[in-house]
């Protein structure tokens, strides 16, 4: 029979869990994992990869009663989530958020490396080992400023439901290290939940605004009506040009408060809200400096 069907003369394979050791066929462009909130993240995985491997549209269907358990959900979700190539490495590091990972890092060990995320801990672990070794590369990555905002900025109850799931969301925000990681959250948040609140938009601009910050050398940023004011580390100001070309592109007044170190007063002239502004501005100068 499985010769019959990799050669084309049989069109549906009943199987067992046999078919995710490592069958490649070419011609298999859709799958039906039956229970499948009863399987492993690592195993929906590698069923999941036994289809597409051609250049066939590939389909993987994965069919669950009405009612599972949080934790089914949670890894269906990832599965979901992560689809591109090269997130075998994720999936693994989610699915050790979920299950544990022994005594050393499970749910067994007391601290705080469940709660920020193994991801998280393991980049922190391991810099910290290179900085205890005297290994080059050990460069403490840039601190990221202090960002201030008088509006709201959070995901409100009736926007996303359940403490676990802000938790999880709050924690990517965290370590996101690019502006394309908090446009992959915002992307998944509206999938997942419909069209952002306010307060939503703003905790991404913020977090954007720590990001971009890191990049630039920021130390302080503060957000006050209209009115914003940015003050650089010494010796890590932008050039100068290129952040009045943006902030006036953006409909942003700017007021030297001190040279050294650099320290502005920026207030919105027009245009949209000034903290989305920011971003604006604060993306070109980033883009531009590389």
């Amino acid at each position: 029979v499985m010769r019959g069907f990799v050669a084309g003369e049989v069109d549906i394979l009943v199987a067992t869990m046999i078919v995710e050791s490592g069958l490649d066929v070419p011609n298999a462009n859709t799958m039906v994992v039956h229970d499948a909130h009863r399987l492993g993240l690592a195993q929906l995985y590698q069923l999941r990869g036994r289809v597409g491997r051609s250049h066939r549209r590939a389909y993987c269907y994965l069919l669950v009663p009405d009612s599972i358990d949080r934790e089914a959900e949670e890894r269906l979700r990832v599965l979901e989530h992560h689809s591109d190539l090269g997130a075998g490495y994720r999936i693994a590091l989610r699915d050790m958020e979920i299950r544990g990972a022994g005594n050393l890092l499970g749910a067994e060990q007391s601290g705080h490396a469940q709660a920020i995320g193994f991801d998280l801990y393991l980049r922190w672990l391991e810099e910290t080992v290179r900085g205890l070794r005297g290994q080059e590369g050990a460069v403490a990555q840039p601190a990221p400023p202090e960002v201030v905002l008088d509006r709201p900025a959070h995901l409100p109850d009736d926007f996303v439901a359940g403490d676990d799931v802000k938790l999880d969301f709050y924690r990517r925000l965290a370590r996101a290290g690019s502006s394309g990681d908090i446009q992959q959250l915002r992307d998944e948040l509206r999938e997942r939940f419909g069209p952002l609140p306010e307060a939503a938009e703003v905790l991404l601009h913020m977090a954007r605004l720590r990001v971009l910050g890191a990049r630039l050398g920021l130390q302080h940023l503060l957000v006050r009506g209209d009115e914003a004011r940015l003050t650089f580390r010494e010796g890590a100001a932008p050039r100068f040009a290129g952040l009045s070309a943006a902030l006036d592109h953006v409909q942003l007044a700017v007021d030297v408060r001190r040279t050294v170190p650099l320290a502005l007063r920026l207030t919105r002239l027009g245009g949209e809200a000034i903290v989305p502004s920011l971003v604006r501005a604060l993306s070109a100068v980033a883009e531009r400096q590389g």
